[in-house]
Order: C-alpha cells, then sequence, then structure tokens
C-alpha cells in the first residue's frame, strides 16, 4: 500500500501595509494577528439583533459630544498585539484615536461589546479579551449570549482590576459601570427569538 502525503503549505504571513490593503477590496471582513489573516464568520439574525439594539440604546443614550458610538464596520487596532479586529459595537469617550492614514482604525475604547457565537465564544472570552485587556482606555467589556438571556460584564476597578459580573433572566438589569446607563435584558433581548435554526 502506497501512502501519499501531502506536503505542508507553508503559512503566509502579510504586513499590516498588506493587510489594510487586502481589506480594502474584500468582500468580507477578516481579522489581523501579527501577520495572519483570519477570515471572519458570518453572524445569524439574532447576533445582527442584540448587537443592533444595545448600538442603538447606547447611541440614543449618550451624548455626541462626549461619546461616539460605532458597530462592527470600524476597525480596532491593539498595538500591544499588533492585531486589528471588527468588535461588535464600540464606544469611546471624546475623540476617537485613528491607527495610520483614515478614519476606518481606532485605539481607544472605553466600552466593547461582542455577542457571542458558538464558533466564535471561546475565543471572544479568552485570547481576544486577553488583547483587549492590553489597551488602557478599555474600561468595560460586554458579552452577550445569543442564546439566553445571559450576559457577562467584565469591569475594570479602581485598582485595574477586571471583575467578572453575570446577568442572567430577562427581569435582571445589566448596569454598565464606564457608562451611566442601565438596560433590562427583556428590553435588549426584545426581538430575539431563541431555538429558531439551531
Amino acid at each position: 500500500m502506497i501512502i501519499s502525503i501531502e506536503p505542508k503549505t507553508e503559512q503566509k504571513y502579510y504586513s499590516v501595509d498588506e493587510y489594510l490593503a487586502l481589506e480594502e477590496t474584500a468582500e468580507e471582513k477578516h481579522e489581523y494577528h501579527d501577520g495572519e489573516i483570519i477570515t471572519m464568520t458570518g453572524g445569524t439574525t439574532n447576533h445582527n439583533t442584540l448587537a443592533l439594539t444595545i448600538a442603538s440604546f447606547l447611541f440614543t443614550q449618550l451624548s455626541a459630544e462626549d461619546y461616539q458610538v460605532y458597530i462592527s464596520d470600524v476597525r480596532l487596532f491593539i498595538e500591544q498585539y499588533n492585531r486589528y479586529t471588527y468588535p461588535d459595537v464600540i464606544v469611546v469617550k471624546g475623540k476617537p484615536i485613528y491607527q495610520g492614514k483614515g478614519t476606518t482604525s481606532i485605539k481607544n475604547p472605553l466600552l466593547i461589546v461582542e455577542v457571542l457565537s458558538k464558533s466564535t465564544q471561546n475565543y471572544d472570552q479568552t485570547d481576544k479579551f486577553d488583547a483587549y485587556r492590553s489597551i488602557s482606555d478599555l474600561q468595560e467589556y460586554i458579552l452577550i449570549d445569543q442564546y439566553q438571556y445571559y450576559v457577562k460584564q467584565f469591569a475594570k476597578n479602581q485598582e485595574g482590576k477586571w471583575v467578572l459580573s453575570d446577568y442572567i433572566g430577562k427581569e435582571t438589569v445589566l448596569k454598565l459601570e464606564s457608562l451611566p446607563l442601565e438596560i433590562t435584558l427583556q428590553n435588549l433581548y426584545q426581538r430575539v427569538v431563541f431555538n429558531v435554526g439551531e
């Protein structure tokens, strides 16, 4: 018996300039991880609804002069990790600080929100959060489960330590730590239909 062993394809690494140039013409979005380009998966309707709901809530409640709210088309640059990501929602206090030329990549988020998917939930809570914590401006990280009434909140306290709070059940009130805002999970999930297409 002859066993054919395919040669391993060599991993290609890209410079930041190459990545940004490719991203300008790409039909889908990609993250950049210190030389590697990672294709982002598509989202569900529940994912989209939750991201839109929390972004709309933040946008209408916050003063345009003091805060900016961005959705997933705006890139986040994480300098310490040489990484670009596309968070579902970003809140910036004051004016955005841009990375490089143009207005597509920022680097000073106050708050980041990610809606969890089955394919990305481990990454969002581990490696990605490790990178996010290196951003000095970041004060709060919100993770929204799209399959049940469940939100995880990581907030940086006065000692610089990240504190986890869990919010479970539709009557629970999510109280943000970095902003003077709160919302019930019932309102956050008002247009979400659970168990569809799973």
